[in-house]
C-alpha cells in the first residue's frame, strides 16, 4: 500500500511540475550520476543540472552516437534529450513520452529542426521498422506494466546491430533477475552491464542543496517532504533505499 501511494504521488508530482513551473526550471527529473565527483565539461548554462546531465552523459558516451538517428524513449521534459543533441552531434533525435504536457513543453521549449517530439505508449512505439540506430532509456522503464513488449518495440524499431542503451533502478534482487531475463527473451545481446547504486547515490548526496531549494521555490509547504522524497534528497526514505540496496540502479548497453 506504502509504495502504491509513493507511486501515485511521483504521477501526481510529474503532472504538477509539468502545469506549476512556467520558467522551465525542471527539465530533468532522473536521480543524477556521480564517480569519485570527476565532472564532465558542461557549459555554463548546463551547470546547474550537472548530475542529472552526468547521467545522460554515461548513457550516451556508451555508444558512438555521431551522425546517428536517436529515439528516446521517455524523455519527459526533455532536457536529457537537448544535451544529448548538443554534445554529441546526432543525425537527429525524437523524443517520445506518454505525458501530454510534456510533450507538449518539449515541442515549444526545443523548437529545433533537429529535434522531434511525439506522445506514445513505450509498449507501442508509433514508428516503422528498422528506423534508429540508436534507442536511449533513462529511468523510466521501472514504470513500464509489460517490460517484454518495451523490449519487443524497441528491438523492432531499431536498425540491425542497433542499440538500447538503458538506465533504470529495480527493487531488490529478484526484480533485478526478472529485468535480466527480459533482456535475453528479447534477444539482445550484453555488452556493457554496470551496477551504478554508488554513483548514484554520491550524486544524490552532492546535489542534495540545490534540490531542497528547488522543491521549497516550487512546491506548496505541506508537499514539501513529499517532493523531497520524490527529488531523493539526502536522509529521505528514497535516497536510503539506493544507500542500504533495497533499490539497485543498474546500466546497460545492449545491442539487437
Amino acid at each position: 500500500m506504502k509504495e502504491k501511494l509513493r507511486n501515485l504521488f511521483f504521477k501526481i508530482w510529474y503532472w504538477y511540475i509539468s502545469t506549476i513551473d512556467k520558467n522551465a526550471e525542471v527539465i530533468f527529473m532522473n536521480f543524477g550520476y556521480s564517480k569519485n565527483n570527476n565532472k564532465i565539461d558542461l557549459k555554463e548554462e548546463d551547470e546547474k543540472n550537472r548530475y542529472s546531465a552526468q547521467l545522460y552523459n554515461l548513457v550516451a558516451s556508451a555508444v558512438e552516437i555521431k551522425d546517428k538517428n536517436i529515439l528516446e524513449v521517455g524523455c519527459g521534459r526533455g532536457g536529457g534529450l537537448s544535451f544529448v543533441d548538443r554534445y554529441f552531434s546526432p543525425k537527429a533525435v525524437t523524443g517520445v513520452d506518454l505525458n501530454k504536457k510534456a510533450v507538449e513543453f518539449c515541442s515549444k521549449y526545443y523548437p529545433n529542426e533537429n529535434s522531434t517530439f511525439r506522445q506514445a505508449n513505450a509498449q507501442d512505439l508509433p514508428f516503422e521498422d528498422n528506423v534508429f540506430d540508436i534507442v536511449l532509456n533513462v529511468e523510466s522503464s521501472h514504470r513500464y506494466l509489460q517490460m517484454n513488449s518495451f523490449l519487443k518495440e524497441v528491438k523492432r524499431v531499431l536498425k540491425p546491430g542497433g542499440y538500447l542503451s538503458l538506465t533504470d533502478f529495480r527493487e531488490g534482487k529478484e526484480e533485478l533477475k526478472e529485468l535480466e531475463k527480459q533482456i535475453k527473451d528479447a534477444g539482445f545481446i550484453v555488452e556493457i552491464f554496470e551496477d551504478i547504486t554508488e554513483n548514484v547515490v554520491e550524486a544524490l548526496k552532492a546535489a542534495t542543496p540545490d534540490r531542497i531549494k528547488l522543491v521549497e521555490k516550487l512546491a506548496p509547504k505541506f508537499l514539501h517532504k513529499l517532493a523531497k522524497n520524490f527529488a531523493a534528497v539526502e536522509g529521505s526514505e528514497t535516497y536510503n533505499f539506493f544507500v542500504n540496496k533495497r533499490y539497485e540502479y543498474v546500466f546497460y548497453l545492449l545491442k539487437s
